[in-house]
């Protein structure tokens, strides 16, 4: 190689460095103007069918130590994790109706008194997803609406997971309108069982329907500091995720704590 062509490969290998440290700096910059407490927006999720009573043990030390929103775990687990929970401000989230949103009405119902009754303070209900699809829109609603009412009575959280992954971009439209409809607190996308998680494309259209009714949670495959940030970003106002700890460890090392 002779010298001209040297010195031009050194410039440009130069120029490429430097370009590559202000788009790094430029997204850190970016990062840091938009510093939220994201721990505030995790539910600290376990709901794997093998979890053990040692791992719920740990979910809940955990919510503790990093200040989560809430656990999020089976019915089984209520009564234990309220118990290890007591002098904390970390909430007990728990599921019914979960994953397949296929239970009758009236077996939701109970799960969902019983869930409350052993200590829960929010409620992640799968919607009847094949009542849906089968655009039976009215009963979908109605039982929304009436676990809505066991829910207020008691002063829980609600929140509807209509499963993104297996809806159109109009069905995601209509299933987040019938939510918010039956006063559902929170849309949500996904169980973390489908065939898909959370997409920052459905958040936006969740919100633009729920607007200012009814908040969005983002679940399912969030996995990483920079995608929980997107979806906040889209309009998500809680995160399921079971890598909570890697989120917050990722956020601590931006910005060197």
């Amino acid at each position: 190689m002779d010298f001209e062509k040297l010195v031009e490969t050194l410039t440009e290998e130069i120029y490429r460095e430097i370009v590559e440290r202000e788009i790094i700096s430029d997204k850190n910059l970016s990062k840091n103007s938009k510093r939220i407490e994201i721990s505030k927006y995790i539910d600290h999720t376990l709901l794997k069918a093998n979890a053990t009573k040692d791992e719920i043990e740990k979910l809940c030390y955990e919510a503790i130590e990093h200040n989560f929103f809430s656990v999020c775990v089976n019915p089984h687990w209520i009564k234990f994790c309220r118990e290890k929970l007591k002098n904390s401000s970390v909430k007990v989230c728990s599921v019914i109706g979960f994953p397949l949103g296929a239970t009758p009405q009236d077996v939701k119902e109970y799960e969902c008194r019983r869930v409350i009754l052993d200590g829960a303070d929010e409620i992640d209900m799968v919607m009847n997803i094949g009542e849906f699809k089968s655009k039976n829109y009215e009963k979908v609603r109605k039982e929304i609406e009436d676990i809505k009412k066991i829910c207020e009575k008691y002063g829980v959280t609600l929140k509807v997971i209509i499963e993104t992954c297996y809806l159109t971009t109009d069905e995601i439209k209509k299933a987040t309108q019938i939510s918010v409809d039956a006063k559902a607190d929170f849309v949500k996308t996904s169980t973390g069982f489908g065939t898909g998680g959370a997409k920052i494309e459905d958040i936006k259209v969740m919100k633009e329907v729920a607007g200012e009714r009814a908040k969005i949670k983002a679940a399912g495959g969030i996995r990483d500091y920079e995608t929980a940030l997107k979806m906040i970003d889209a309009g998500a106002s809680r995160i399921g995720t079971s890598s909570g700890i890697k989120i917050i460890q990722e956020e601590k090392s931006l910005f060197n704590e």
